[in-house]
């Protein structure tokens, strides 16, 4: 009876919550901390295939996402403030493909500066933030993607984003003239090894 009570008061603070909801916020609500999978699972159990919503995951983080055969049903409409420019979108995908990344990495691999005020934007809109110093001289500061990043772009984990080979077959890069090793990141291979 306890756990279903607080399966509900669970799902109700998920719900409510306007950002993924972090697994040790849902700990205070539980007797001990080997409840949160058995509650987490009966949650998930109520919004099976039938349902247009689920519960997902999102690295430790918890939110209800339409489910993907039905999300191109609807839209949503989001006021932008400001439109990214050409120079943000590049930063975030090389931010996103190479973290932990400094700023003099992103402007080598871009093979030109960009303006303070990209990075900022970037953080911002809470998709990049700064994660450490460099271990060389002058210990530059480190970028990273956020949660936020995952969850505005609907991804799960890093490993999620698209390969040269999915760009490629998109039409969105030349693929032949690309070298894989520009797409990867310390995180995202720590994904991978994590999966194996």
């Amino acid at each position: 009876m306890f756990l279903q009570k607080t399966a509900r008061v669970i799902e109700a603070l998920i719900f409510a919550s306007p950002a993924p909801v972090p697994r040790r916020a849902l700990l205070p609500y539980l007797e001990n901390e080997d409840q949160i999978t058995e509650v987490l699972a009966s949650i998930a159990a109520r919004y099976d295939e039938q349902s247009g919503i689920e519960l997902s995951d999102i690295e430790g983080h918890y939110a209800f996402r339409t489910r993907a055969d039905v999300a191109a049903f609807l839209t949503l409409e989001r006021p932008i403030q400001r439109p990214l420019s050409r120079a943000a979108l590049e930063v975030l995908a090389i931010i996103a493909y190479h973290q932990p990344i400094t700023r003099s990495e992103i402007e080598e691999i871009r093979g030109v500066a960009f303006g303070t005020n990209t990075l900022e934007i970037l953080m911002e809109l809470d998709w990049v933030k700064p994660g450490g110093r460099k271990d060389v001289p002058g210990k530059p500061i480190q970028y990273l993607t956020t949660d936020g990043f995952l969850s505005h772009f609907n991804l799960k984990k890093l490993s999620d984003l698209p390969t040269v080979d999915e760009l490629g077959a998109a039409g969105l890069i030349d693929s032949t003239s690309i070298d894989n090793a520009i797409f990867v990141s310390s995180k995202f291979f720590k994904e991978k090894q994590d999966e194996t």
